[in-house]
C-alpha cells in the first residue's frame, strides 16, 4: 500500500521538476530578449507567484478548477510554482556567460536562436544545475502540502494509518525515513557536482 504513496510524491516532484525547469528558462529567457513591457508583466507574475504561499495557491486552483483532478492541479501548481524560483537561478547563469562570448557570436554572424542553444543555455545550463538540483529536492520535500487539496502522499498516507491503528509515532517516522533515504542521497550527489563544477570552471 505505502508504493502507491511514495509513487505519488515521486510523480509529482519529477513531473513537476521537468515542469519548472523549462517553464524558469522560459521565463528567464523571456525577460532578457523580450520587450520591456512584456518582461515587466512576465516580471510581476513571477514574483507574484514566488512571494505567495504555496498552500494558498494549491487551494486557490483546486476551488477555481474543478473540474480538474487534484493530482494534476497539484503537479501543474507545484511546477509553476518553482518555476519562478528556477527562473532567477537560470538568469542568474545567463548574466554569468562572459560578455565575450556574446560578442564572439555576433562576430561570427550567429543567428540569435543559435546564439542561445549553441553557447548561451548549455553554459548557463551547466552552472545553474547545482541550485536547481536543491530546488528538486525542496519540492519533494513541499509534496506533503498536497493534503490541502484531498491528494494522499507520503505523509497523508502515515497520519492516515496512524489514526486508523493509534500508531503515530511510528508512521510518521517511517515517512520522514523514507524522505530521508531519498533526499540524502541526491543532496550529496548534488554538493560533489557543485564540487566538480568549482574545480573545472
Amino acid at each position: 500500500m505505502i508504493e502507491k504513496f511514495v509513487t505519488v510524491t515521486m510523480l509529482v516532484t519529477v513531473v513537476g521538476s521537468a515542469i519548472a525547469a523549462v517553464l524558469g528558462l522560459i521565463i528567464a529567457m523571456v525577460r532578457r530578449v523580450a520587450p520591456r513591457p512584456v518582461a515587466a508583466v512576465v516580471t510581476f507574475a513571477m514574483n507574484f507567484i514566488r512571494m505567495t504561499p504555496i498552500v494558498v495557491q494549491l487551494l486557490f486552483v483546486y476551488y477555481a478548477f474543478t473540474s480538474i483532478p487534484p493530482l494534476p492541479l497539484g503537479i501543474i501548481v507545484f511546477g509553476v510554482h518553482y518555476a519562478t524560483f528556477m527562473a532567477e537561478v537560470y538568469r542568474a547563469g545567463i548574466e554569468a556567460v562572459p560578455r565575450g562570448q556574446w560578442e564572439a557570436t555576433t562576430a561570427l554572424s550567429m543567428s540569435r536562436g543559435r546564439t542561445w542553444t549553441a553557447v548561451v543555455i548549455p553554459q548557463a545550463v551547466r552552472s545553474t544545475l547545482p541550485a536547481l538540483g536543491n530546488y528538486v529536492i525542496s519540492m519533494f520535500k513541499d509534496t506533503p502540502f498536497l493534503a490541502v487539496i484531498t491528494v494522499t502522499d507520503m505523509v497523508r498516507a502515515a497520519q492516515l494509518f496512524g489514526g486508523e491503528h493509534f500508531r503515530y509515532i511510528e508512521a510518521i517516522t517511517l515517512a520522514g525515513l523514507l524522505f530521508l533515504v531519498a533526499s540524502y542521497p541526491i543532496s550529496v550527489l548534488i554538493g560533489r557536482l557543485e564540487k566538480r563544477l568549482a574545480y573545472t570552471s
